[in-house]
């Protein structure tokens, strides 16, 4: 389903397809395990390759977020498609979310 790219303190996972109700589970738990690993401080999530997002993957979204903040790491999203962006910004959750315009944003940080 993603590719999950390692750089030192930073983890890139890039979900593909659809995040919906058949695969959110799933796509929560990547998010999971990458965001509990000791030598992570910042999750990306690159958004590039996905098609659709239902209220099941922005939940995962927003869970993972949700444990990023617990655990006091960072958590961004980049790469959203014009069709992926504007479900952020009807439910303002771009006021939410960090997002970037690409990974390569990072070095900014």
């Amino acid at each position: 389903m993603q590719a999950v790219l390692q750089y030192p303190k930073i983890a890139v996972i890039q979900p593909q397809g659809s995040l919906n109700a058949a695969n959110a589970l799933e796509f929560e738990r990547d998010l999971t395990t990458e965001l509990t690993k000791n030598d992570i401080s910042i999750l990306v999530v690159d958004l590039g390759a996905v098609e659709s997002l239902d209220s099941a993957g922005l939940m995962a979204l927003l869970s993972a977020h949700k444990l990023a903040l617990s655990l006091e790491r960072s958590f961004r999203l980049c790469n959203l498609a014009p069709s992926v962006k504007i479900i952020f910004e009807l439910t303002q959750l771009d006021r939410v979310f960090e997002i970037l315009e690409s990974a390569s944003d990072l070095s900014a940080t």
